[in-house]
């Protein structure tokens, strides 16, 4: 099994030739591929995909870039949207302090909003960090306070520290591409670390393709080539990796399951 945890099937560089990027994926051995939603309108499209295609999965949620465009998405609403058979997780959201594409107040409101419709519907969130590790540990060991949980990291790219912090916490953490690059030493260093029991691998497609394909548009078929350096890295068995990672992935996401 090979699972690629985080995509997005429905974005520009991917959707134009769904079908032929769906077939390279198989192709390398991926069963399964989570398509992400980062705004409401594109909800129905992606529930859509997930809909036609056995192997695809689908998350609806709000990317903090786009919370001040989504200020009536509360809980309430994702937990509505979350009843499909086929949606499996709540996000991404989270905190992106790099870009401050919206008001940092309102991308916590939304952050904790997407936590209660975690929490209640018991489906994982899927968490967007970037310059923002202070805040995203805390509102989240806050919010774990009130009622645990399950949750991940995505596209890990943050301190030993913080992994350590979310670990402790419960989290799953998922690596992407980047962790192949050349200046990743650091990302490299906390990734041959981490519990085999808590990590996932994922692309980000279209973004971030990892080498060999640095500079292409990213696609679910890479999702091998992270998986095959991630082993060399940590000395381990390509095939026990992914098999590992996908378990892990099932486990964290047990609606997939059904």
């Amino acid at each position: 099994m090979l699972i690629d945890s985080h995509c997005h099937l429905n974005y520009k560089g991917l959707v134009e030739e769904q079908a032929a990027v769906l077939a390279r994926a198989r192709a390398r051995g991926v069963t399964g591929m989570l398509n992400i939603s980062t705004r409401e309108r594109e909800w129905g499209d992606i529930i859509a995909t997930a809909e036609r295609e056995p192997d695809v999965w689908a998350s609806v949620g709000i990317h903090p870039h786009e919370a001040d465009e989504h200020p009536d998405v509360d809980a309430a609403k994702l937990i509505e949207a979350a009843q499909h058979p086929k949606v499996i997780g709540i996000g991404e959201t989270g905190l992106d302090y790099f870009y401050d594409h919206s008001d940092r107040t309102q991308q916590r409101r939304s952050f904790r909003a997407h936590i209660a419709a975690a929490r209640e519907t018991g489906l994982p969130l899927i968490v967007h960090t970037r310059e923002a590790e202070a805040d995203t540990a805390a509102i989240i060991a806050d919010e774990m306070g009130k009622g645990a949980f399950p949750a991940l990291i995505h596209c890990f790219t943050a301190s030993a520290g913080f992994a350590e912090d979310m670990l402790k916490l419960g989290l799953y953490i998922s690596i992407a591409g980047i962790v192949t690059f050349k200046n990743a030493r650091d990302l490299q260093e906390t990734v041959s670390r981490l519990p085999i029991d808590r990590m996932l691998i994922e692309t980000d497609a279209p973004f971030l393709a990892p080498v060999p394909h640095r500079g292409k548009v990213g696609e679910p078929a890479f999702v091998a080539d992270t998986a095959a350096f991630i082993a060399n890295l940590r000395g381990a068995d390509v095939a026990d990796l992914t098999a590992q990672t996908a378990n892990n992935f099932l486990r964290l996401f047990t609606k997939a399951q059904a």
